[in-house]
């Protein structure tokens, strides 16, 4: 896609700026239709093999349709050759981030990012979220930042995002802020997962590609220390 074509990415008037929902238009009716048809034969062919994606429509899109569809979640990664998710502890100091567990995304384009940004090749530390605001239907809204001087050198990778049955994944339950109801996009199964599909990505496929902010680590960690609900955050 070119940068003629490419899709702007919109958000609410009342949120930050580096918030940013998903691009518009979504697929049109034909191309929907299309969407499940490769879905369809996706899931009968399995994993073995990615998913020969021919569409003219762009590959977020896709996975989005797939996301939005019940019944599937979403993983993103480097490793092409995942045969089974195997529950896990990340790093996260939240109570539903912190549990053992396989995590997947109910998004589209979240775990795209995952997929081609190489934590891997490169050390850093890596923020983002894709929350929904209480029955807003003009989300979801995404934020990307990885480390400021690890972001100068572009390390972008060929990824594969997995598609995995929702059978047995928890949505992160709602976070209350005032009025305000938070819904992440992230749901957890304590179990093993196998994948039923998967497709390969590339950094171009991205639609926030040249949108990913960069942070400060140490700025960043002094702000947690002191309290910062949002120490990623920049003066904007």
């Amino acid at each position: 896609m070119s940068e003629r074509t490419r899709p702007t990415p919109q958000r609410r008037a009342d949120l930050p700026a580096h918030w940013m929902s998903r691009p518009a238009p979504g697929p049109d009716p034909r191309t929907a239709s299309a969407f499940d048809r490769l879905l369809d034969q996706a899931v009968e062919e399995g994993p073995a093999r990615p998913i020969d994606y021919r569409l003219p429509a762009p590959k977020w899109q896709f996975l989005c349709h797939a996301a939005d569809r019940a019944g599937f979640v979403l993983h993103g990664t480097g490793d092409s050759g995942i045969t089974c998710f195997e529950p896990r502890r990340p790093a996260d100091p939240s109570e539903f981030g912190g549990r053992r567990a396989v995590f997947a995304a109910m998004d589209g384009i979240w775990p795209m990012y995952f997929a081609v940004v190489d934590r891997v090749g490169y050390a850093m530390t890596l923020v983002t979220a894709c929350i929904r605001l209480n029955e807003d239907q003009d989300g979801p809204y995404y934020f990307f930042s990885i480390t400021r001087s690890v972001l100068e050198r572009r390390p972008w990778r060929e990824g594969t995002v997995y598609l995995l049955s929702a059978d047995g994944f928890e949505p992160q339950p709602r976070i209350v802020f005032g009025e305000t109801e938070v819904r992440i996009a992230q749901a957890a199964n304590p179990a093993p997962v196998k994948p039923v599909a998967k497709l390969t990505v590339r950094p171009t496929d991205f639609p926030f590609l040249h949108r990913i902010r960069g942070h400060d680590d140490q700025l960043m960690k002094a702000r947690a220390m002191a309290g910062d609900v949002f120490p990623w955050r920049e003066d904007d």
